[in-house]
C-alpha cells in the first residue's frame, strides 16, 4: 500500500473516465435547462403537473441513487452500472423524443432517467477507487479535476443546446441527448472493474453511514446546496427584476461565475490534497455567508458580478471538494458516500424552489436573505459534524 501510496498518478489512465465525465456534464448541460421549458411549451402542462412532475422525478433519482450506491459497494459491478445507466438514458431521452403523454413520459423520467441519474454518483466513486489503487492523497484532486471537467462542459452547452433546439426542435435536442448517452455506455465499457472497495476498518464499518456524523454532515450539505441552488436560481430574476439589468446582463453574471468556478475547482483539489477537507468545506460556508451579505447590499449589476467570485469561491469548495468530503466519512463505501452528496444536491434542489416562489412574491433581494438563513444553519451543523467526529477520534 506504501508503494502505491507514493506512485505518481498515472493521468493516461484518467483519460476515459474525464471522457465520461465531459459527455455526462455535456448531456446534462442540453437537457436539464430545457425539461421545464419542454413540457410546458411542447406538453402544454399546468403549473401542478409541471411541479409534481419535477418532484417525483427528482424522489425517484434520489431513492435509485441511493440503492445504486448501496449495491456498487457489494459488488464488483460499477463499471457495468455506468454502462447500465449510459444505456438506461439513452432509451429514455429516445423515448422523450418521440414521447408527447404527460403520464407515460412521468414513468420514464421515474424508471430510464432515473437510473441515468446514478452516472454521477457511480463516475466519482470510481473516481475515488482509482484514485486509491494509485495514490491516496490525490484522490481530492482527481475528483476535483473531473468536476472541473463538469463545470467545463456547462459553459458552452447550454447555449449549443439552445441553438439545437432552435434547428431541431425538441425531437432534436433529445435525439441529441439519446447519442450522448449512448456514447457514455460505450466510453464506461472500456473501464475496467476496479472490483469491490477495499473493507472498511472497524471505526468506518457499514454503520458508518448511519452514524451522527453522516447525518449531520447531510443536514449540513442539504442546506449548504439549497442555498446555492437558491442564490444561483435567483441571479437571472434579481438583476431583471430588481435591478433593472437587461437579460444579458443576467447572462454574462452567471458567465463570470462559471469561469471563475474552472480553475479555482483546479485549485481547491490541490488544496484538498495538504489540508484538511473538513476545513475547507467550512471555508466555503463561511464565504457562502460572505457573498451573500454582500448581494444583500448590492444595487447595481456590476457588484453582483464581482461579487461572483465569492460564489465561485462557495461552489468549488462545497459543490467540488464535498465529494471528497463525504467519501472520507465513509471510507470503503465510495458509492453509497457519494451517491449521499448528490442526494444533497437534489434535495437542496427541491427546497430551494419553493423558496424562490416565495421571494417572488416580496421580492428577490429577499432570496439572499433565506440563502444566508441556510448557509448558518449548514454552517452550524458543520460544526457539530466536525465536533462528533472529534468525540469519537478522542474516545477511540
Amino acid at each position: 500500500m506504501t508503494v502505491v501510496a507514493r506512485a505518481g498518478i498515472r493521468w493516461r489512465l484518467m483519460l476515459p473516465l474525464a471522457s465520461v465525465s465531459l459527455v455526462t456534464g455535456t448531456v446534462g448541460a442540453f437537457v436539464l435547462p430545457f425539461l421545464s421549458l419542454f413540457l410546458t411549451n411542447e406538453i402544454g402542462v399546468s403549473s401542478l403537473e409541471l411541479g409534481a412532475f419535477l418532484l417525483v422525478s427528482s424522489v425517484a433519482g434520489l431513492v435509485v441513487s441511493t440503492l445504486i450506491g448501496r449495491l456498487s459497494d457489494q459488488r464488483a459491478v460499477r463499471r457495468n452500472l455506468m454502462v447500465i445507466g449510459g444505456l438506461a438514458g439513452s432509451v429514455g431521452y429516445g423515448l422523450f423524443a418521440v414521447l408527447r403523454e404527460y403520464w407515460v413520459l412521468l414513468v420514464v423520467s421515474c424508471t430510464l432517467v432515473a437510473l441515468s441519474t446514478s452516472l454521477i454518483s457511480q463516475m466519482f466513486a470510481y473516481a475515488r477507487q482509482f484514485a486509491e489503487r494509485q495514490s491516496v492523497t490525490r484522490a481530492p484532486l482527481i475528483i476535483s479535476s473531473l468536476r472541473t471537467i463538469m463545470s467545463l462542459s456547462w459553459v458552452g452547452g447550454p447555449p449549443l443546446a439552445a441553438l439545437l433546439l432552435q434547428l431541431g426542435g425538441y425531437t432534436g435536442l433529445y435525439w441529441t441527448a439519446c447519442g450522448f448517452f449512448l456514447a457514455i455506455a460505450l466510453l464506461s465499457s472500456r473501464l475496467r472493474e476496479l472490483g469491490v472497495p477495499e473493507a472498511p476498518t472497524a471505526d468506518d464499518g457499514p454503520g458508518a453511514p448511519k452514524a451522527p456524523r453522516m447525518v449531520f454532515a447531510i443536514v449540513a450539505f442539504v442546506l449548504l446546496q439549497g442555498s446555492i441552488s437558491l442564490s444561483v436560481s435567483a441571479i437571472p430574476l434579481y438583476v431583471t427584476n430588481d435591478l433593472h439589468g437587461a437579460p444579458e446582463d443576467a447572462g454574462i453574471v452567471l458567465g463570470v461565475c462559471a469561469a471563475l468556478e474552472i480553475p479555482l475547482m483546479l485549485w481547491f483539489g490541490v488544496l484538498a490534497v495538504k489540508v484538511d477537507l473538513n476545513r475547507l468545506v467550512m471555508l466555503g460556508a463561511l464565504v457562502a455567508l460572505a457573498y451573500q451579505g454582500v448581494m444583500l447590499a448590492t444595487d447595481s449589476t456590476w457588484q453582483v458580478a464581482v461579487a461572483q467570485l465569492l460564489n465561485a469561491i462557495v461552489i468549488s469548495a462545497i459543490a467540488g471538494v464535498g465529494i471528497s468530503y463525504f467519501q472520507s466519512l465513509a471510507p470503503g463505501r465510495p458509492g453509497y458516500a457519494t451517491s449521499w452528496f448528490t442526494n444533497t444536491m437534489t434535495v437542496g434542489a427541491m427546497l430551494s424552489g419553493p423558496l424562490l416562489g416565495l421571494a417572488k412574491q416580496v421580492g428577490y433581494h429577499y432570496a439572499y436573505l433565506m440563502a444566508l438563513g441556510m448557509s448558518t444553519l449548514g454552517l452550524g451543523f458543520l460544526f457539530v459534524t466536525r465536533a462528533v467526529a472529534k468525540g469519537r477520534t478522542s474516545a477511540g
